[in-house]
C-alpha cells in the first residue's frame, strides 16, 4: 500500500435485509484515496453511492445483514474497532459527513452556532462552550458565512447558507476527510456553483480530502482528482478524473457522459435504455449487459477488474486483451 494513501477500501460488502429479500447495496467494492485528494462517486439513483459512504463511516441502519471487508484509514483497519471506539476515535474526529438533504438536518429551534459547535463539545476537543463557539466562527469564515450569522436560526438562512452551515459543521473537528452526499441537490444552479467554489477553495487552502457522492457529473468535474463510477452496487470504473472526463472507458460511463449537456457541442444528448437491475436479485455476469449495446458472449460471466494503461481500472470484458478494447 502506498504511503500517501489516506483511505484504502478493500472488498467492502453492505447488504440489507428487507421484506422482499436481501439488498446487495455495496457488493465487493475496493478503491483507494490519496491524502489531500478528492474523489467523486458517480452513478444513477439507487446504485449504492450513499450506502458506500455510510459503510465507510459506519452509519448503518438496524436491518444490516452483511457488513464486511477492510477499511484502512492512515494504515489502520478501522473495521476492527468496536462501535464505541469508532465513535470516539474516528467519527467526526477523523472522518465527517455532510448528509444528503443536510439543509433539513438542522434543528430549527437551536441557533446555528450551537449546532456547529456541538461536535467539538461532544468529543471534548475544547474546554468550554466559549472556545467551541470561537471554533464555530472560524469554520463559518472558511465556508464564507458572515460571522454575524452565528446568532441566527436555520429558518433565517437561505438554502445555500444552510448548506454552508452543514459543511462548516463537518470541518470544525479538522477531520482527515469528509464524505459529502449530494451536497448541491435541491439548490438552484447559481447556488450549486457557489457551493462547489467553496469546496474547491477549501481543498486548496487546507489539508483535507473529500469523497463527493453525486449523480450530477457536471458539478463534480472541477473538484475531483479521482472518479469512481458505480453501477448496481459495484464500482465499474476507477481512474483519475481528468482522464475520465476526457475519455471514459466502461460502456456505462460512456453513456453517462453522453447524457451531459455541454456548451461547446451541439451533439444530440445520449441516454441509457432500460432501467438499473434490482439489487435484491442482480443478474449474473456483467450487471450492465442487458442495457449495453456492445454486449457479447463473455458478458454472461462476471468480468474481473482489468487494469489498463495509466493504472485505470475498468470492470468490462471489452478490455480483456492487454487492456485494449476487445472484439470477440
Amino acid at each position: 500500500m502506498a504511503q500517501d494513501n489516506l483511505l484504502v477500501v478493500e472488498n467492502m460488502h453492505l447488504y440489507f435485509k428487507t421484506r422482499n429479500g436481501i439488498v446487495q447495496a455495496v457488493d465487493n467494492v475496493s478503491f483507494n484515496l490519496e491524502r489531500g485528494k478528492s474523489m467523486v462517486i458517480v452513478g444513477e439513483s439507487g446504485c449504492g453511492k450513499t450506502s458506500l459512504g455510510r459503510a465507510i463511516l459506519r452509519l448503518l441502519p438496524e436491518n444490516v445483514c452483511r457488513y464486511d471487508g477492510r477499511c484502512l484509514l492512515n494504515g489502520e483497519d478501522i473495521m476492527e474497532l468496536s462501535d464505541e471506539d469508532f465513535r470516539k476515535m474516528i467519527r467526526w474526529k477523523k472522518a465527517a459527513l455532510v448528509p444528503q438533504s443536510s439543509m433539513n438536518s438542522l434543528n430549527p429551534v437551536i441557533k446555528v452556532s450551537e449546532q456547529v459547535a456541538e461536535p467539538v463539545l461532544l468529543h471534548s476537543l475544547v474546554d468550554d462552550k466559549d472556545e467551541a463557539l470561537k471554533r464555530a466562527a472560524a469554520a463559518f469564515k472558511k465556508v464564507g458565512i458572515p460571522v454575524d450569522f452565528l446568532g441566527r436560526y436555520p429558518f433565517e438562512l437561505s438554502g445555500g447558507m444552510r448548506q454552508r452551515v452543514a459543511i462548516a459543521t463537518s470541518l470544525i473537528t479538522d477531520p482527515d476527510f469528509i464524505v459529502l452526499d449530494e451536497p448541491t441537490s435541491a439548490l438552484d444552479v447559481l447556488t450549486q456553483a457557489n457551493i462547489m467554489n467553496v469546496l474547491t477553495r477549501l481543498k486548496q487552502q487546507i489539508d483535507i480530502s473529500f469523497i463527493l457522492i453525486t449523480h450530477d457529473v457536471s458539478t463534480s468535474s472541477e473538484i475531483a482528482d479521482m472518479a469512481a463510477i458505480m453501477y448496481a452496487g459495484q464500482i465499474v470504473e476507477f481512474t483519475d478524473a481528468r482522464t475520465f472526463f476526457g475519455k471514459p472507458l466502461h460502456p456505462y460511463s460512456e453513456r453517462l457522459m453522453e447524457s451531459v449537456p455541454t456548451l461547446e457541442a451541439d451533439d444530440k444528448l445520449g441516454y441509457i435504455p432500460g432501467q438499473p437491475p434490482s439489487l435484491i436479485n442482480p443478474p449474473t455476469g456483467c450487471r450492465f449487459a442487458d442495457r449495453c449495446n456492445e454486449r457479447f458472449e463473455l458478458c454472461s460471466q462476471d468480468p474481473p477488474e482489468f487494469v489498463v494503461e495509466g493504472g485505470r481500472m475498468v470492470k468490462c470484458w471489452l478490455y480483456k486483451e492487454s487492456g485494449e478494447r476487445y472484439v470477440s
